[in-house]
């Protein structure tokens, strides 16, 4: 057979094809003649064959079929054959594929060889490829490697102990006494590698980071002596003494010295030595201060070289490098809430990021603007962020729009600059709020009682100009329904009142329903607003046409709405006014989740900490009818459940009538509670009382149930201000190896006791009694009758659904005396 042609003449063959079929065709005629001559054991030409097809698997062409013919080159003795195997099988073979495990003995008979070069081949491709079962064989020969004297094979030989700890992290112990000697070495390569080496076992292992500790002073030094070095042609980089060893040394010292006094203490002298004296005309120098700088954050630096970080990463603000300016505004980001008056120094520099036009840095800056926002600074910082509102592209406007509603919810200066700011936001940026925007509004304008005629003015004014954003246009319509009759009676004091009449109103709200811009939630917010000016305005003729036109809308709710409305013109009439006047002032509900840390964002105020009710777990419906055959009989009360063990005042004389349906036997009746006053769900229900005026200093606590790894304890106190109420806290543990899920627990007594069971703090019992279930009852006893429960418990231990019922007769005598 002709000899084939060079890998140089291959290349320069495909770079003449035109068209990617025309390269196709080349590489597979040149593919059936390596695949004729690897069928003819051509040993001759064997690399020249692997080497071209390496070059066409670059390319993307399939060359899995040369996967053997490297391991005939690693078997090679020759050098040259064995360089192109080494790569063929880093390039060719992985661990998903078992003919690897082919190479092993290749490998370790290369780790043995009498020339550095062979042992570093074995050792680069161990360390690229090598799997876990290769490892475990060779680890042996690569610690070997790792002790000799020759600089060139110890810094590879680092770098395979690397790949060899990640793949089997049990290895890990072999290679600590080589590293003894590592950082005393004078070659900047293998000083390097050793480095990386030490950086990896310490991130593997909390064993490891605590031995290696000891060596924190020996890295200063070593760092030291590249800072204060002169010039070295062999490693210098623009002025700087081998910046890669450097930056690895500061990560280094970083995982060392985190959570950590004494190393943190002994490092960080040099941090500031790196900190003032590299120089930052070149990226390299900013590279090793912003490795500075992540350990100077991430250590127990002190404050003052803190402060020095920071400022370094504002001076990175100023570099014209967008690279640079956005890993600054990240660091800073995650350093604004230990740092916060360092970075407020930087607070200018950072707002003109805003006016960046690259997107990244953009948003970034918008993140770290929202949060410098605090009490002193938020009137100048909310009037920058208003004015990227304004200016920046649609993406931004959702994130910047809730970001502008939280900073002004949390640290408004007064109820008017609040309402301006929301409203602010929604004529400019009002298609991209969220959802609840409208209704955080509108809460917040029916609490600022004396801000309704300045708010309604206003809000008509912007519809005046434009309709065009929704959520504005429903807050619009909703306050002008609530609060019209403010709106022409002209009692503003804030500003100038404007003269409005009737119809003009109404023509507004009219435009509204007729707008090809109002979407149908907001066509529902102008018929319910003109249906209540019903009873503030004399235009009721006008108001009823307009309501009954649409009594035949094709909108489903808008006609329902409608329908209504003409109800109550017609058969309801004398319900009108009192059914549309005007809302109550809202209660502000929790939002977020069971327990909130609020910031203060570097105030002087501490942090307030406000605590959540858990959700409520729900409990099967038809379990609560279950406990009417507990104790047998007609006597049974009922369990009320509510979601929460507290209502809100307004909702105090709706409360009884949960009640309605329960029987309260005794001498006297139960007195109804005055609706004036807010109590709990069974205070004042009976005015006999159920404990003696001076009560006893505490009722000791029992045990209700123990069995099966599942232990419920009572305990007992008093409920205030209420003394006729007996509050009940059980506590649910489990000793068992596995947790309990679904846990459902349920309680009935007899007619003439009153329960509620409020919702329980969760419906999974920790295994190994690490956490506990609690739930409270209350019990009302107008007899003053010895208490008995019977407790129905379900849960799910180990896949199997468990039921179970007990009577609990053994009350303290204090619980219901």
């Amino acid at each position: 057979m002709p000899a084939p042609i060079r890998l140089r003449e291959l290349i320069r063959t495909i770079r003449t094809a035109r068209t990617q079929a025309e390269e196709r065709e080349m590489i597979q005629k040149e593919c059936a003649a390596i695949r004729s001559s690897f069928r003819e054991e051509d040993n001759t030409y064997r690399c020249r064959n692997v080497a071209k097809l390496l070059y066409m698997h670059m390319l993307g062409y399939p060359a899995h079929f040369g996967q053997l013919e490297c391991l005939k080159l690693i078997a090679s003795q020759k050098f040259t054959d064995k360089r192109i195997g080494y790569l063929g099988a880093m390039l060719l073979l992985d661990e998903r594929q078992d003919v690897h495990l082919l190479m092993t003995n290749c490998i370790k008979n290369d780790l043995n060889h009498s020339t550095q070069y062979v042992q570093g081949l074995a050792l680069c491709t161990l360390g690229c490829m090598g799997s876990s079962e290769m490892c475990r064989d060779l680890a042996g020969e690569v610690e070997k490697l790792l002790k000799t004297s020759n600089s060139y094979l110890r810094k590879k030989a680092a770098l395979c102990a690397v790949h060899v700890i990640r793949k089997v992290p049990e290895l890990m112990e072999m290679f600590l006494p080589a590293t003894k000697n590592l950082l005393s070495e004078k070659n900047h390569g293998v000083l390097h590698t050793s480095v990386v080496l030490l950086t990896e076992m310490c991130e593997r292992s909390p064993d490891m980071l605590a031995h290696f500790r000891k060596l924190v002073p020996q890295l200063v030094r070593i760092l030291k002596n590249l800072i204060m070095s002169g010039y070295s042609p062999e490693h210098d980089v623009s002025g700087i003494s081998d910046p890669f060893l450097q930056v690895r040394i500061l990560r280094l010292l970083r995982i060392l010295g985190k959570s950590d006094d004494d190393s943190s203490e002994a490092m960080n002298d040099i941090l500031a030595q790196v900190a003032t004296n590299t120089e930052t005309s070149k990226n390299v120098g900013n590279a090793i201060l912003y490795e500075t700088v992540l350990t100077i954050m991430d250590i127990k630096s002190e404050s003052g070289l803190r402060v020095l970080a920071i400022n370094i990463l504002g001076r990175f603000l100023l570099n014209n490098d967008k690279n640079i300016r956005y890993v600054a505004l990240t660091s800073l980001l995650k350093t604004v809430q230990t740092d916060h008056n360092a970075v407020q120094r930087h607070r200018s520099t950072i707002v003109d990021c805003l006016k960046d036009l690259d997107v990244s840095i953009k948003r970034r800056a918008m993140e770290l603007s929202f949060a410098l926002v605090n009490g002193n600074n938020v009137r100048g910082m909310m009037k920058e962020l208003l004015y990227f509102l304004d200016s920046c592209d649609p993406e931004f406007k959702a994130d910047c729009a809730s970001g502008v509603f939280l900073a002004a919810e949390k640290y408004a200066p007064s109820k008017r600059w609040h309402i301006d700011t929301v409203m602010r936001v929604l004529t400019t940026a009002g298609s991209y709020v969220r959802d609840d925007s409208v209704p955080n509004l509108i809460q917040l304008i029916t609490n600022s009682v004396e801000m309704h005629a300045y708010t309604v003015q206003r809000l008509y004014k912007a519809l005046l100009d434009d309709i065009s954003q929704q959520p504005l246009v429903q807050v619009a319509s909703w306050c002008i329904g609530e609060y019209g009759d403010l709106l022409l009676s002209g009692q503003c004091e804030e500003e100038e009142p404007i003269q409005v009449t009737e119809d003009e109103v109404l023509d507004v709200l009219e435009g509204l329903l007729a707008s090809n811009l109002s979407t149908p939630v907001t066509r529902g917010y102008s018929l319910t607003a003109i249906m209540k000016l019903s009873t503030r305005f004399s235009s009721v003729n006008r108001i009823k046409k307009v309501v009954s036109v649409y009594g035949s809308s094709i909108d489903v709710e808008l006609q329902q709405r409608a329908v209504e409305y003409n109800a109550l013109f017609k058969k309801y009439d004398h319900m009108r006014p009192a059914l549309l006047e005007r809302m109550p002032i809202m209660e502000k509900t929790a939002t977020n989740g069971p327990s909130e840390i609020v910031q203060t964002n570097g105030e002087a105020e501490p942090s307030a900490v406000e605590a959540k009710h858990p959700p409520p777990v729900a409990q099967p419906a038809n379990q609560a009818n279950d406990l009417l055959d507990l104790l047998g009989g007609n006597d049974v009360v009922p369990v009320i459940q509510t979601s929460m063990p507290t209502k809100p005042a307004s909702a105090g004389g709706e409360l009884l009538d949960l009640l309605g349906d329960l029987s309260l036997s005794g001498p006297a009746p139960a007195p109804s509670v005055p609706s004036s006053q807010p109590p709990f769900l069974l205070d004042g229900l009976s005015s006999q009382p159920l404990f003696n005026d001076i009560a006893p200093a505490g009722i000791p606590p029992m045990i209700a149930y123990n069995k099966n790894g599942l232990k419920i304890d009572f305990t007992f106190e008093r409920a205030n201000p209420n003394p006729n109420v007996a509050v009940i806290t059980i506590h649910a543990t489990n000793s068992t190896e596995s947790e309990m899920t679904e846990f459902v627990f349920q309680a009935a007594v007899p007619k003439t006791f009153q329960l509620q069971l409020l919702s329980p703090s969760s419906n999974v019992v920790p295994a190994l009694n690490q956490g506990s279930v609690t739930q409270v009852i209350r019990v009302l006893n107008p007899q003053k009758q010895q208490l008995r429960m019977r407790i129905k418990l379900t849960y799910t231990h180990k896949g199997s659904p468990v039921q179970d019922l007990s009577e609990v007769n053994n009350f303290p005598p204090q619980s219901w005396q």
